[in-house]
């Protein structure tokens, strides 16, 4: 059976990125490699040496994973999807909610919806986009 990962593309950040998931998340990185590090090193230019190659973060039986763009072509930034993170209760979340809202910004405070007893939306510091539901209710 096929696995789905979500893969993250930064511009010069993925490191910072992954360690900072690492802590907020409690995963556990699991690879991370430099382009310097490489096969490919003599390949890139000067610049992009310390741009990471792949990052794999470990979160249970799920897996994160991330690079940084190679600067080929200017960095359009993340959009077109949301992160999505789920929790029994509103007390177990909202931790969650508030380390990555820390720099970010928050496009929807955490707060009772029709749906569950508490939902929200913000926007991580590194422009990943989240949304976090705790405590689902049945419709």
């Amino acid at each position: 059976m096929a696995q789905l990962a979500t893969y993250l593309t930064f511009d010069g950040t993925c490191a910072e990125a992954i360690a900072f998931y690492e802590r907020v998340l409690d995963g556990k990185i699991g690879f991370m490699m430099k382009i310097a590090d490489s096969p490919m090193a003599s390949q890139m230019p000067p610049e992009a040496q310390q741009r990471i190659m792949h990052a794999r973060l470990d979160l249970g039986d799920q897996v994160l994973m991330a690079s940084d763009s190679m600067g080929h072509e200017p960095y359009q930034g993340m959009h077109g999807f949301t992160m999505s993170l789920s929790y029994d209760t509103v007390a177990q979340g909202k931790p969650f909610f508030d380390a990555l809202a820390e720099g970010g910004k928050v496009t929807m405070p955490l707060q009772e919806t029709f749906w569950a007893d508490g939902f929200g939306m913000l926007t991580d510091r590194f422009g990943t986009p989240w949304m976090i539901n705790c405590g689902m209710r049945q419709p």
